[in-house]
């Protein structure tokens, strides 16, 4: 493939034709960049030249940072194209190229990052490994120009010690898949993760850690089974204490609703604001689980805030939703989300101005500082120190008057916000994140009863089976009418978590079905047959370097994990006892590892929560039309009954195809039959919600 100029004279690299955002952002450096492929590989060998692999996303601010002072420089592109084959990755779109040498460029540094920096032999071996690196070195670090000509050097005159180099760390990866298996894993473990929480729990501002605070979902989601295992209330108060803290800080969008990706303070105020679709997906499900514990009505109102946000911004016309929104806009990180007092008081008037500012901890100074130099900017991120009512207590109105008072603002300030320049928009639609996003509307759906939530999960249900499943294969990504990428086991594994969902939401036969369909898809391609636990790439896809199997969490809870959980409930709806095997044959690969560092485990906890129990299945028999059934399942549905599942037999053939005895369970005297299994025990059936509730709660 030659270079193009294009009309406006720019020189196009080898990434003008692909789909991804990212890449097409890159298309017209002068560095020569080419998309991972066998083009460029063969390239680099042909001409003895190292790889350059560059790793990022679209809505990435460093990425944009690196790429403004470096890639779009004449004078490096120059030298990266004499010394390197330079290769550009779209993490989101290739999670598995991502994911190989992330692990690498911890391995090298201890840390990671994006934009990942990887440099590396013609056959994929990785010597050199970094994150963000700066033009040139000075206060900041090394700089990528003094990096080229270091490497150009030593693979000039050194070559051999970098390929062994390279030829040790490639095998150091290969056996980070290689697990000792272990015992089944208890209580013992559980209280293990949960004291390391409790130790790293920031007590006067919630979350964990003191410095860069993420939502974690995973976490919350953990405690919230804990607390409801063991009745310790600390478990309880750190996910309320954190859901409140996030929900009041400069973390959340409190004119547009949705959460950013992460704060760099304690106190969650200051923001990094990018928005990505997994932590909405992730977060409504969270404060929905709350809100089933608790009652606190804040939680459902954060819930349907960020779902507002997400059906209103991020969802394609089509039914799948978009993968996330950027943190800059006109090159500035975070102004489209800033304001100045002085823009406030101009768009709603002196008194209401002052009110907003007080609620809002704006003043005349600015409370933002830029990530990059820690300089105020004379700019304001809107968050509040204390709740409607403790605010009401200290304006003495009534916190009615003050909500509705904040709430018109709100939109007037929307309004206004709306005419700026957006952030760029990575319309790209993921079948992983969709797939959590559905989990979460269903969840929504069935707590708050909104037939709109459980609509859009079905749309962007059908929206992936229609486009994402070629041939009866699934697919990745999918962005203007072109799907590609072979599905991953997150893919696969988040996908079958939104369909148990959206059974336990619609009880229609048909969700149940597909999601055992994947999940044996799973099993074929996936599945480890010598030591248990899922790959996270199928073996008829090409290997990048070594074929990965993890079970940590990252910012998104591992598929493995997922997929543990996946099992664990499809074997209380079912009762078919191959995937009560598997999730063993799973846990005892697993358990090493995760005895090592639980905390980093908490998905994969929560499903063992299941399995030690006590975890029930549900079936309620009775007329679909009739009152009380409805009453009885609707009652059922906002209870938090986080290991419970939930089927409603109304004599669906298809159903009985997929659950055994289901034609056993019948009505008793005409009257709504609740039949409750568990632990090793089923109970007398029952008609009533309370007797229901007395076994299982």
């Amino acid at each position: 493939m030659s270079h193009k100029t294009s009309s406006s004279a720019k020189i196009q690299n080898h990434l003008q034709d692909e789909k991804s955002p990212y890449l097409l952002q890159h298309a017209d450096n002068p560095v020569d960049w080419y998309p991972w492929g066998d083009e460029a590989f063969e390239k680099a060998k042909k001409e003895d030249k190292p790889i350059f692999l560059s790793i990022g996303y679209s809505t990435c601010h460093w990425c944009h940072v690196m790429a403004r002072e470096s890639f779009q420089d004449p004078e490096i592109g120059k030298i990266m194209n004499q010394t390197f084959v330079s290769v550009k990755v779209d993490r989101e779109e290739r999670p598995d190229i991502d994911s190989v040498y992330m692990a690498a460029c911890q391995m090298i540094t201890g840390t990671g990052g994006w934009p990942l920096t990887i440099i590396m032999t013609p056959d994929l071996k990785p010597f050199f490994a970094g994150t963000y690196f700066p033009k040139d070195s000075g206060s900041r670090g090394s700089g990528l120009r003094d990096i080229i000509l270091n490497v150009d050097d030593l693979w000039n005159n050194r070559k051999d010690e970098l390929q062994k180099s390279a030829e040790e760390l490639t095998f150091s990866l290969q056996q980070l898949s290689k697990i000792k298996s272990g015992p089944e894993l208890d209580e013992n473990t559980l209280k293990t993760a949960y004291q390391s929480l409790k130790e790293n729990f920031d007590d006067e501002f919630g979350g964990f850690g003191d410095y860069q605070k993420f939502p974690t979902p995973h976490n919350l989601l953990f405690l919230l089974r804990y607390w409801k295992m063991t009745d310790d209330m600390n478990a309880l108060n750190m996910v309320e204490k954190t859901l409140d803290a996030m929900v009041q800080g400069g973390i959340y969008d409190h004119l547009g609703f949705g959460f950013h990706r992460y704060s760099v303070d304690r106190q969650w105020i200051q923001p990094h604001f990018e928005k990505m679709l997994y932590d909405q997906a992730l977060l409504v499900m969270v404060y929905t689980e709350a809100y089933q514990a608790t009652g606190n009505k804040r939680y459902r109102e954060t819930a349907q805030e960020v779902l507002e946000y997400l059906m209103r911004d991020m969802r394609s016309s089509l039914g799948g939703f978009y993968s996330a929104e950027d943190a800059d806009s006109e090159g500035e990180e975070g102004k489209f989300y800033l304001w100045t007092a002085s823009e406030i008081k101009k768009i709603l008037g002196p008194e209401d101005g002052e009110l907003f500012s007080h609620v809002y901890n704006v003043n005349s100074d600015g409370n933002f500082k830029e990530e990059a130099t820690g300089f105020q900017t004379g700019k304001n991120v809107l968050y509040r120190t204390n709740n409607w009512e403790d605010l009401s207590s200290q304006l003495e109105i009534t916190s009615e008057e003050l909500w509705w008072k904040m709430e018109s603002a709100r939109e007037k300030l929307f309004t206004a916000r709306q005419e700026r320049i957006h952030p760029h928009k990575d319309d790209k639609i993921l079948t992983d994140w969709n797939g959590l996003t559905i989990a979460a509307l269903a969840i929504a759906g069935r707590v708050y009863k909104r037939k709109d939530y459980i609509m859009a999960a079905s749309n962007t249900l059908n929206f992936i089976l229609s486009n994402l499943k070629i041939n009866d294969q699934l697919m990745h990504r999918w962005r203007q009418k072109d799907a590609a990428v072979n599905a991953n086991l997150d893919d696969y594994a988040y996908l079958i978590w939104g369909l148990l969902e959206m059974y336990q939401t619609t009880f229609q036969a048909e969700y149940l079905k597909i999601a055992i369909d994947f999940n044996q898809k799973l099993m074929d391609h996936f599945w480890d047959k010598k030591e248990g636990g899922f790959y996270f790439t199928a073996d008829f896809v090409p290997q990048v370097l070594v074929r990965q199997k993890e079970a940590y969490d990252t910012a998104l809870p591992s598929g493995n994990s997922v997929q543990m959980l996946n099992m664990e409930r499809l074997y209380s709806l079912t009762g078919n006892s191959e995937y009560r095997k598997i999730s063993r044959a799973m846990e005892k690969n697993f358990s090493g590892i995760i005895n090592s560092s639980p905390p980093a485990f908490t998905m994969f906890l929560s499903a063992i929560t299941h399995k030690i129990g006590p975890s029930f299945n549900i079936v309620v028999v009775g007329d679909k039309n009739l009152e009380d059934t409805s009453l009885m399942l609707k009652n059922l549905q906002e209870q938090y009954l986080p290991n419970c599942v939930l089927i409603f037999n109304s004599g669906d053939e298809n159903l009985k195809k997929i659950i055994k005895n289901m034609e056993d369970k019948i009505m008793i005297n005409n009257n709504i039959t609740a039949y409750v299994c568990g632990d090793g025990t089923c109970y007398p059936p029952v008609n009533t919600l309370k007797e229901l509730l007395d076994i299982v709660t």
